[in-house]
């Protein structure tokens, strides 16, 4: 009988063990069966042990190999060159990679789109009544996360004792603090060594960033172990993981109560639909990083500092499962009947030439809660809105409005417009409700990123613009261009006739203008499309206009 050695064998076991051993260490992925990385990391141990068991033994599995081969009645041998594909010593490793991509597929909205729409509930709701009237400025989070990281790196920038050893994440968290929107972010660890010096003490602080005062501080608490840029045992994700080795989790990030303590949260995530699809959050964990306790909630039982389980990028994809796959999966890829999706714009990726759609959205706080908020627009790609979106991170109630106008890039550019000879960005918009009309608030940076002006753009007639150096005066300007009272501002809608010497077009941004101009060089503008009797207006007319500053409200021509 010839013998059999058994070394490739336990070769091929330990080296398929080992890296399944530092894979789950390193990645740290849940030990349940709707998870695909789990399958993956399976298959891939699989494949290992097959391939280093028949190197081992000096197989040649693949490829043109030579042979000999007794022919003939006299027995001669012969050498023969044959191609040779051993796929039986690989059945098991194939199978359950097919399995994987089986149930992958078998859960996707190819065959699911019902089930998908469905995930998000949605309901219609009253614009008007939902969003309270915005009287004061201090629910209002304008900030961007670009502004924040900025003013918090320049605030630690000044401690000289915490810039040497700590950076500030890049991850803000924008939380509802004592009624007040504010950004949070805690420190990390400017490296291994640097963990390694300060471990034991840990991360004593985080930064705040106040978006209405434009402002940030350091806040110190006590020590941080258990935190996303600690090393080994240490690790905040690694930490939840040995105390959860089943739950899948997402979106760890930095929060604190309202009492100013700190915590992580992650959010427990489950798949409804198939085995790996229909991706939804079913409760949180919570993390204290001081003493490494972790409590786990579920979903109707989230406490109310808590501000973010269900997150803003998993909400925009559920609405656009909701959008795109009521009529089908078919229709959302031919006819298109009813589909739509939330504001996307593209990014581009630095490695290549390739233009990757990303949700965006703004926040509203509300009620103690944080709400996102993102324009419904049809996908037919044009630059206006069919209607809002809002939702609530903490619960994820999603509220709909009817709502036609302007996107929220298209509301950008006219902000920028309306101040192109100072070269100002505008920030990604909040929603406010201004006595019933939808109104955009936003601020304008330069190129520095310092914030020099704030707009506001009126959702439904974007001509309407209006900017200033406080949020204060921009909304008292924004009311007077309605014709409504603003206690303490005199400037008025005003009336006007003019003899029109000039009339000319202004690409500005994508977005055409109408600028008309008098005799004297005053200048009046709209957006072209906002009021179609300016576009019967000549040289030499006479016409009457209702305007706010320059931008022009209403415009007639006098017979």
């Amino acid at each position: 009988m010839k013998k059999v050695s058994i070394f490739p064998y336990i070769f091929g076991g330990v080296s398929s063990l080992a890296f399944v051993a530092l894979s789950f260490y390193l990645l740290c992925p849940a030990l349940n069966i709707h998870n695909p990385g789990l399958w993956i990391i399976i298959d891939i141990a699989l494949f290992m042990f097959v391939i280093l068991v028949r190197l081992s033994k000096g197989a040649k599995d693949f490829g043109y190999v030579t042979v000999k081969k007794k022919t003939g009645s006299k027995g001669r041998t012969k050498k023969y060159t044959e191609f040779r594909f051993g796929i039986k010593y690989y059945l098991l490793p194939i199978i359950t990679t097919l399995l994987t991509v089986f149930l992958a597929v078998t859960g996707s909205t190819l065959f699911n789109a019902s089930k998908y729409s469905e995930i998000l509930k949605v309901n219609t709701s009253d614009f008007s009544k939902d969003v309270i009237e915005s009287v004061g400025t201090d629910s209002i989070a304008l900030m961007d996360t670009a502004s924040a990281r900025m003013l918090g790196d320049r605030e630690i920038g000044a401690l000289s004792d915490v810039v040497s050893q700590f950076n500030v994440s890049y991850d803000y968290t924008q939380i509802d603090y004592n009624g007040k929107p504010i950004k949070v972010s805690a420190l990390e660890y400017a490296g291994f060594f640097k963990w390694l010096n300060n471990r034991h003490s840990g991360i004593k602080g985080y930064v705040t960033v106040n978006p209405v005062s434009m402002s940030a501080s350091f806040i110190e608490s006590e020590g941080m172990k258990y935190v996303p840029s600690a090393f080994f045992s240490e690790d905040a994700f690694r930490h939840i993981r040995k105390a959860y080795p089943t739950l899948m989790l997402d979106n760890l990030h930095f929060e604190t109560d309202e009492n100013g303590n700190p915590y992580y949260i992650a959010s427990v995530i489950e798949k409804t639909i198939g085995l790996f699809g229909g991706k939804t959050v079913s409760g949180c964990i919570v993390l204290d990083p001081v003493s490494g306790k972790t409590e786990k909630y579920e979903a109707s039982e989230i406490p109310k500092w808590i501000d973010v389980v269900f997150y803003g990028d998993l909400i925009c994809e559920q609405y656009n499962w909701h959008g795109m796959f009521q009529n089908g999966f078919m229709n959302s890829l031919f006819a298109k009947k009813d589909c739509k999706q939330v504001t996307t714009y593209y990014s581009s990726d630095e490695d290549s030439d390739d233009e990757t759609p990303v949700s965006d959205y703004g926040y509203v706080a509300k009620d103690g809660d944080i709400w996102i908020y993102t324009g419904v627009t049809s996908v037919n790609g044009d630059s206006s809105n069919i209607g809002f979106l809002m939702a609530n991170e903490r619960t994820g109630e999603s509220r709909y409005y009817q709502i036609a106008g302007a996107d929220e890039k298209s509301a950008m550019a006219s902000a920028e417009g309306e101040v192109q000879e100072k070269g100002y960005q505008a920030s990604f918009p909040s929603l406010i409700n201004i006595d019933g009309h939808p109104t955009y608030i936003m601020v304008l940076k330069d190129s520095g990123g310092l914030v020099k002006l704030y707009a506001t753009v009126n959702v439904e007639q974007y001509n309407i613009v209006t900017t200033a150096a406080t949020q204060e005066e921009c909304i008292r300007k924004y009311k007077s261009a309605l014709g409504i009272e603003a206690e303490g501002f005199t400037e008025d809608v005003t009336e006007t006739e003019i003899i029109v010497t000039s009339v000319k077009y202004i690409d500005i941004d994508g977005n055409t203008y109408i600028y008309l101009i008098d005799g004297k060089e005053n200048l009046f503008r709209a957006k072209a499309g906002t009021n179609e009797k300016m576009l019967l207006i000549d040289e030499g007319d006479r016409v009457k206009i209702t305007h706010s500053g320059k931008n022009i409200i209403s415009c007639e021509k006098v017979k």
